[in-house]
């Protein structure tokens, strides 16, 4: 079995609850939505370059870095083949594991295979183009120590993850960050907001590695 990947690099974690701790970064090709502020690009086109790399290959690449902490990304990592097979691997070895994926892929199946693993899942609001492939049944699956991500684009997108979040009830089955698009909406105004709707179940998170570096600086 072979793994499309991207790019496997150290860094800290830029968002999510790991926030500011170091992780290692597993990064693979290929999407299957198109959002309008997408950041990586790059790696989801048909034409994206990548490395095929097998199971082992990516546990001793990981072993070999002395991180305990592996953000698996993309693109949308669950459309990997085999995927779950490298998580559950990653798991038994010791490591925490935490998943983004795009709120798309149904998650059913990978979370009661993988309980140990974490799931970052996003749902994308009607400012990335994408809320219309949403799958709305992820959310009952999702526990205590997974995160959905609002990613927000302006006042509209705010109003529309409130009530997604207060429709499905969020808070009280897992985390929840809003991330506002880098350059399109100003964090002052997210506070703003949740301070309007005394939305005490969220947390404002901003992408710190986009902070650190030059917005369009990969491999950090």
């Amino acid at each position: 079995m072979k793994y499309k990947v991207v790019e496997i690099f150290e860094s800290i974690n830029g968002e999510g609850m790991k926030a500011g701790e170091l992780s290692l970064f597993i990064r693979f090709a290929g999407c299957n939505l198109c959002c309008s502020y997408c950041d990586t690009k790059w790696a989801n086109g048909q034409d994206a370059s990548y490395t095929e790399m097998g199971l082992d290959e990516i546990i001793e690449k990981v072993q070999g870095c002395q991180v305990k902490n592996i953000t698996v990304t993309g693109g949308e990592p669950l459309l990997q083949n085999g995927v779950g097979t490298l998580l559950q691997a990653l798991s038994d070895k010791g490591f925490y594991v935490e998943i983004e994926t795009n709120g798309s892929i149904p998650l059913q199946e990978f979370a009661k295979e993988l309980p140990d693993v974490v799931f970052t899942m996003d749902y994308k609001l009607p400012g990335s183009g994408m809320e219309q492939q949403m799958d709305t049944g992820n959310f009952a699956v999702l526990q205590k120590k997974d995160t959905v991500k609002f990613v927000v684009s302006d006042r509209a997108d705010l109003k529309r993850a409130f009530a997604v979040s207060q429709e499905y009830s969020l808070g009280c089955k897992c985390n929840i960050l809003l991330s506002p698009v880098f350059g399109a909406i100003e964090p002052e105004e997210i506070v703003t907001f949740m301070k309007e709707n005394h939305w005490t179940d969220a947390r404002l998170q901003v992408q710190m590695h986009k902070v650190i570096w030059d917005p369009q600086k990969r491999g950090v």
